[in-house]
């Protein structure tokens, strides 16, 4: 079973399945924005690299439908950082569905190539979503890649999260939250965060910090 689970085949199958799935379930929950402000710049284009801990990584769709009904909204490519791992390769595969292409890589396993890789996608003036606990924790405990992305780019970090009221909490290190359909939905996107190119590894504490408030904001305003 484990290997008929584990043929390319079958992990195609299964990807398009969930996709289909939160389609449905992100497009039937009714969304709110909570701190429009601090994404709207980035909805008109700015490039932005947008964090949110491991177990907010299926709202990040949601993000986008919603940024895009902001005045003056535009356009721009997001791309999701995944493990090289075989799960991350299944992640990909569901959020192609919701037109993000992922840059593969982690800070143990092809970080220095994914870091360039993400550095010229941010100067081309795209957008970056990227979990930094992830893939595989400490929940809640940032890497240091994402203050180091921000640095090296100059583009700022929006910190965001997101809850909805009708959601099934996985048992797994990071406590993902998977929506349920026709429920309320909330979004919080924090003030960005300016990270000086030579003081990144003094950012880390900050960017928990502020990634912390919004997904506890996000639990206050939209609880079970």
């Amino acid at each position: 079973m484990k290997k008929l689970l584990r043929h390319p085949t079958t992990q195609a199958v299964l990807a398009r399945i969930v996709g289909w799935y939160f389609t449905l379930a992100l497009r039937t929950t009714r969304w709110t924005l909570d701190g429009a402000e601090h994404v709207a710049p980035h909805a008109r284009g700015a490039p932005a690299v947008f964090a949110f801990w491991h177990e907010h990584l299926p709202m990040l769709p949601a993000l986008i439908m919603k940024a895009a009904t902001l005045p003056g909204y535009r356009a721009k490519p997001m791309h999701a950082l995944v493990s090289q791992h075989r799960d991350g390769r299944f992640i990909g595969d569901v959020v192609r569905r919701f037109g993000l292409t992922s840059v593969y890589g982690s800070s143990t396993r092809g970080g220095a190539a994914s870091l360039r890789q993400l550095l010229k996608l941010l100067a081309h003036g795209d957008h970056i979503g990227i979990t930094p606990d992830g893939p595989r924790g400490p929940r809640r405990d940032a890497d240091a890649g994402v203050a180091q992305l921000s640095a090296l780019s100059g583009v700022p970090i929006v910190p965001v999260a997101g809850r909805t009221s009708r959601r099934l909490v996985l048992k797994t290190w990071d406590r993902m939250a998977i929506p349920l359909p026709f429920g309320r939905g909330v979004l919080v996107c924090g003030p960005p965060i300016v990270v000086a190119r030579d003081a990144w590894r003094d950012a880390v504490p900050g960017i928990v910090e502020a990634l912390n408030r919004v997904a506890d904001r996000a639990d206050q305003l939209c609880p079970t």
